[in-house]
């Protein structure tokens, strides 16, 4: 049974700071010539890539729903017979959602701590410490940790503050230098950021002075039997478009591709870039197409090549922003209208407000697969939906699915390894 030191990152809340606590420590621990694996609970795109760089390992998620708990243990196991540390970021708060960050760190006895921002507040520091500690007794809590602290002062208030019992793990300064500048998804992308190696590498530099610092106690991680899927895509060429417009991509969903026999290229509609000789099918994954709209709508070769790609009658696989890339028209928060590649009928239109937020699932002839939403647009379609997606925890209808010719469309970010051959489907340009 393989075992690692391990930590599991968590805090009250979103805007604590844990991505800059988390990628700060996977980069200290990096320059000292360990090899650091770097998870994220829940469905995320943007805090990975950060967490990417600052460990040098791609990172994968975790979630007990999406990923599911025997998929989640092999993963650790896996990273725990290479790697002389897991990190583990949670997400929102570590009660937050069902499964939780807590549900997490408890099912894989991962020992917490808890970021807490402590701008703004004294010996309440302690209260919210206790309270994170003691409302789950079975949560494997480790110790607490000060974000954003003023002075050398304001740090001693707060670890008086804590009730006996407690572990204060240290505490960093407020600093601009540091902190991970955000955008309406999240984070910017880690390619966004031109000084993040520096901003990692200053966070590093402050966290090598805390307690924080020292290896955690290893965690023994019961390694699963492995079972490899059928090779469903032998001999397919699929194409991604990976570049600042599309980059919404889970590492696993490459992987799983490449697993089933598929051989994967890259190429960059911002570069104008056309799709690679010999494609068998191509993905538009997710991203910020919104940002780059009059970029896009000029560059004819790549626009040319999805056409020719179309025409052929070849899959196409488009997810949210991928989706929008294929509409006839995408408006903007400022009311510009672009065309788009006019291969879906509709137009989408960027809000201020969040459209769409959760756990979703799709099933079909293959079964259930899982994933998630997350977006600020409006679609106008006359297309009618081949599925539509479910909630896990809701009544509600989930994402619609929309099929035209050999496209595969809709606002859902599949998580392909919960349904290989469900996944193999949509590349085949099959019914599902």
């Amino acid at each position: 049974m393989p075992s690692c030191p391990a930590l599991f990152i968590s805090a009250p809340a979103s805007g604590q700071g844990k991505t800059t606590i988390t990628a700060g420590l996977a980069r200290y621990h990096r320059r000292q010539g360990r090899r650091v694996r770097v998870f994220k609970t829940g469905p995320d795109f943007l805090d990975p890539m950060i967490l990417a760089r600052a460990s040098g390992a791609p990172v994968l998620s975790l979630d007990l729903w999406m990923v599911g708990a025997a998929a989640c243990r092999e993963l650790l196991a896996q990273a725990a017979a290479e790697a002389d540390l897991i990190l583990i970021e949670g997400v929102m708060g570590l009660y937050d959602g069902t499964p939780s960050s807590a549900d997490l760190a408890t099912a894989f006895g991962v020992p917490v701590v808890t970021v807490i921002s402590a701008k703004a507040m004294a010996q309440t520091f302690g209260a919210v410490a206790f309270g994170l500690a003691r409302f789950r007794p079975e949560v494997p809590f480790h110790g607490v940790f000060a974000n954003r602290v003023g002075s050398a002062r304001h740090a001693q208030m707060l670890q008086e503050a804590l009730p006996a019992g407690l572990r204060w793990t240290g505490h960093i300064a407020s600093a601009d230098a540091i902190e991970l500048p955000e955008r309406h998804l999240g984070l910017h992308q880690a390619g966004d950021i031109d000084d993040l190696d520096a901003r990692l590498d200053r966070a590093a530099e402050a966290l090598a002075q805390t307690p924080l610092a020292a290896l955690p106690p290893p965690v023994e991680f019961a390694a699963q039997a492995r079972h490899e899927p059928p090779r469903l895509l032998d001999g397919k060429h699929i194409a991604i478009a990976r570049d600042a417009a599309f980059s919404f991509i889970y590492p696993a969903n490459v992987t799983l591709l490449e697993t089933l026999g598929a051989k994967v290229s890259d190429f960059s509609p911002l570069a104008d870039e056309p799709v690679p000789d010999a494609v068998d099918a191509v993905y538009l994954p997710g991203g910020y197409p919104e940002l780059h709209a009059q970029t896009l709508a000029r560059n004819t070769v790549t626009a040319d090549a999805i056409r020719a790609h179309v025409a052929a009658g070849k899959p196409i696989v488009a997810e949210c922003g991928g989706m929008l890339y294929l509409l006839e028209q995408l408006t903007d928060t400022h009311g510009v209208t672009t065309p788009m590649l006019g291969l879906l009928p509709g137009h989408a239109t960027m809000q201020t407000r969040l459209a769409a937020l959760g756990m979703q699932q799709l099933d079909g002839i293959h079964g259930g697969m899982t994933g998630h939403t997350y977006h600020y647009s409006k679609l106008t379609t006359p297309l009618t939906p081949v599925l539509t997606a479910s909630r896990p925890q809701a009544d509600a209808p989930g994402e619609a699915v929309f099929r035209a010719g050999p496209i595969v469309a809709t606002y859902m970010h599949a998580y392909w390894p919960s349904n290989p051959a469900f996944a193999a489907a949509l590349f085949h340009g099959e019914v599902f």
